[in-house]
């Protein structure tokens, strides 16, 4: 895949999105925010919408690796606030929710909907898939823009870009989780200093913060996302990928090294009883392997932590 506009097949259009764009090119997903006129602002059909991309990228074998990016010259301007009828997240401010209804109800139809941040459920969304995801920020990334990119792989943004977790000048706090993925990015110091001063920063800042990979001319920053996509996925298993980024994940959060063991112990088991076969018969003979895992068969012990 190029900069440039790619065509989506049949075979992927089933899904009519309003808000983002589904475009599927040799195994690499492009999700592309689509409100521009609006700068991508995030709403509640997009937050639907993008959590569907992803639970459905999760399964669809034709895709090896997500790359996320914005639609004209913003990649998300933040929520819009022009669509939520008074409530900052279109919550439901007739509810008195506890934190005993988070643990105990949270798939209540009324706490679903009514309280549950949409940012959140996308990164939980984000975090669950099974594919390498790269985040191509085009431009502006402000409130849910920066965070929703938290629960991506790899950051890559445009010189033009600005970031800003700006929670603390309107009186609200941080969501999208990413008081859980800010510090284990940058650590606490600098997620602390971004979000008590709330300050809109450019590209230059958030690379020196640790917060992105690269910092790239804007008419690269597609191709190079591609290209990392590429060397992600091309001859590797998807059974490994997938099991990869859930293990460090969901590993590097663990108190006791012991526990990444014994995951770890379950997945060479696994993995060397299929792909892993094929990868060490290829690396004596000399030549590239030809996997045939498929992330939507995993091995018995996925998900382990359910």
């Amino acid at each position: 895949p190029g900069a440039h506009a790619l065509d989506i097949s049949a075979q992927h259009a089933m899904t009519p999105y309003q808000t983002i764009r589904w475009q599927l090119d040799a195994g690499i997903l492009t999700l592309r925010l689509n409100r521009p006129e609006q700068l991508n602002a995030y709403t509640v059909e997009m937050s639907r919408e993008l959590i569907h991309a992803f639970e459905r990228a999760s399964e669809d074998d034709a895709v090896r690796a997500i790359v996320v990016t914005g639609e004209g010259r913003a990649f998300c301007a933040g929520m819009d606030l022009s669509t939520t009828g008074g409530n900052v997240f279109g919550l439901d401010a007739n509810l008195h929710p506890t934190v005993a209804d988070m643990h105990e109800r949270l798939d209540a139809p009324e706490i679903q909907d009514g309280v549950r941040e949409p940012g959140g459920k996308l990164t939980l969304a984000i975090y669950e898939c099974k594919k390498p995801v790269i985040a191509a920020i085009n431009g502006p990334a402000i409130g849910i823009g920066a965070t929703m990119t938290l629960a991506m792989d790899v950051r890559l943004v445009s010189s033009k870009a600005r970031i800003g977790f700006v929670f603390g000048k309107l009186g609200i706090v941080p969501e999208a989780c990413s008081t859980w993925f800010l510090p284990r990015i940058v650590g606490l110091q600098q997620a602390f200093d971004w979000l008590y001063s709330a300050d809109i920063f450019d590209a230059n800042e958030a690379l020196r913060g640790g917060l992105v990979k690269a910092v790239l001319a804007p008419e690269v920053l597609l191709d190079e996302a591609y290209k990392l996509a590429r060397r992600y996925t091309e001859q590797r298993s998807p059974v490994s990928a997938a099991l990869i980024r859930q293990m460090l994940l969901r590993n590097s959060a663990q108190q006791h090294p012991l526990e990444a063991h014994r995951i770890e112990s379950l997945g060479v088991f696994y993995t060397s009883l299929g792909d892993g076969q094929e990868g060490v018969q290829a690396f004596l003979e000399k030549r590239s392997p030809q996997f045939s895992g498929k992330a939507s068969q995993m091995p018995p012990i996925y998900p382990w932590w359910k």
